[in-house]
C-alpha cells in the first residue's frame, strides 16, 4: 500500500504541532550581584548628595534647617502655631512652589508650574518629596524644602530641566487645606 505523498505530509505536520511547549529562557538574567551591586551604587550616590546638602545647610548658617524621618531637610520661612492641623489622607490642599537647584539656578518658577495647584493628599500623582513634605505644613505655611534625588526625581530626571541623579530645592507656600 503507497501512501500519498499529502497523507504523509498531513502525518508529519500532526506529530511536530502535537509536541509539548517548552518554555522560553529569559534573554538576560539578574543574580543576586547585579541588585547588591546596584544598591551599593545608590548608597553612594545617597551618601555624596547627603554631603553636598550638608555644606549647603552649612553655608546657610542664618537660617535652622530641620531633618525629616522621610529623608530630606526643611527650614520654616513663615511658621503658623502648633495649635492648626496638617492634611491628611484625602484632604485637598492648594498649593504653589518652585524648584531649583544647590546652586540657586532656578530650574521651575512658580509660573512655570501653575500658580496654585491643587492636589489630594496620597491619592494624585506628586513626586515623593513633595508629598510628604505637603503633609508637615499647615495653612498659610512658606517651607523651604531640600529634597535628595531619591526623593525628587531620581536617576531618570524629569527628561527636561531637572537632570538624573540631582538633589533640588522646593520653595513652597501652602494656602489652603480642605478636609474631605
Amino acid at each position: 500500500m503507497r501512501l500519498s505523498p499529502y497523507i504523509l505530509l498531513l502525518f508529519i505536520l500532526t506529530m511536530v504541532g502535537c509536541k509539548t511547549p517548552e518554555p522560553r529562557r529569559p534573554i538576560t538574567s539578574h543574580s543576586e550581584t547585579f541588585f547588591n551591586e546596584s544598591i551599593e551604587r545608590n548608597k553612594l550616590i545617597f551618601e555624596k548628595e547627603k554631603e553636598r546638602i550638608l555644606a549647603f545647610i552649612d553655608n546657610d548658617s542664618t537660617k535652622t534647617y530641620l531633618t525629616s524621618n522621610n529623608g530630606f531637610w526643611y527650614r520654616y520661612n513663615v511658621m503658623k502655631p502648633e495649635t492648626q492641623k496638617t492634611p491628611v489622607f484625602g484632604d485637598e490642599v492648594i498649593f504653589s512652589y518652585n524648584i531649583s537647584d544647590l546652586n540657586g539656578k532656578a530650574l521651575y518658577s512658580k509660573k512655570d508650574l501653575g500658580e496654585k495647584q491643587s492636589y489630594l493628599i496620597d491619592k494624585e500623582e506628586l513626586f515623593t518629596g513633595l508629598r510628604e513634605g505637603l503633609k508637615l505644613m499647615k495653612e498659610g505655611e512658606e517651607v523651604t524644602f531640600i529634597f535628595p534625588s531619591q526623593k525628587a526625581f531620581g536617576f531618570t530626571g524629569d527628561n527636561n530641566r531637572i537632570g538624573i541623579n540631582v538633589p533640588i530645592i522646593c520653595e513652597v507656600t501652602l494656602y489652603n487645606i480642605q478636609e474631605q
